[in-house]
């Protein structure tokens, strides 16, 4: 049998996007921040995951798919119906969602540790989630900061928590931030297990 020396290595980043479906009282420019977002997980060579849901994440999905990205959703229902019709969730700009089943808490949990990292945009009290699972399993967290203030809650919960937070980074532009957080992440990486064939 003929031995293939082709690496295929496990090297692609998952980044994972949270933030409100409803972004009325994130301000003007949010969802084009978010499709910025996409974008420069999509340029920098990252694999772009959400919950599978409309607002912040449905326009980052957007900027990912826009520039050739892979976007993953993770979905709360258990199947593309339930996704559909009693969700009220879409099934654009994903090239695979995972239907978890777990309503949004339990979805919450999947979404987060199949990420390498997690990037907070403007959020409400689910993206809050979803930083606080981050944030306690270790993840590398970019919390992008724009004309919301879910920078300034994250901060006062740390803060308040009295806990160190050293992997948790801000920035106001999107591609410096995945910059960052893809610099943490390889930082983090496993190095690569071989199998060794025997003759």
């Amino acid at each position: 049998m003929e031995n293939n020396t082709e690496k295929h290595g496990h090297t692609k980043v998952k980044i994972g996007v949270s933030g409100a479906a409803e972004t009325g009282h994130c301000g003007l420019h949010a969802l084009d921040q978010a499709k910025e977002l996409g974008v420069a997980i999509a340029n920098q060579g990252a694999v772009l995951v959400t919950g599978a849901k409309s607002g912040f994440p449905f326009w980052a999905a957007m900027g990912a798919k826009g520039s050739g990205g892979i976007s993953i959703g993770m979905s709360p229902a258990a199947n593309e119906k339930e996704h559909v019709n009693v969700y009220k969730l879409p099934l654009d700009y994903m090239d695979l969602i995972i239907y978890t089943g777990f309503g949004y808490p339990g979805r919450d949990l999947l979404f987060t540790r199949s990420c390498d990292a997690i990037v907070v945009g403007c959020g409400r009290i689910g993206t809050i989630h979803e930083f606080l699972v981050a944030f306690e399993d270790g993840k590398p967290i970019g919390v992008l900061e724009g004309d919301w203030d879910t920078d300034d809650t994250v901060k006062e919960i740390i803060d308040r928590g009295n806990r160190t937070s050293e992997h948790v980074i801000y920035d106001t532009d999107a591609a410096r931030l995945i910059t960052r957080l893809i610099e943490m992440v390889k930082k983090q990486k496993v190095a690569e297990f071989k199998i060794h064939d025997k003759a």
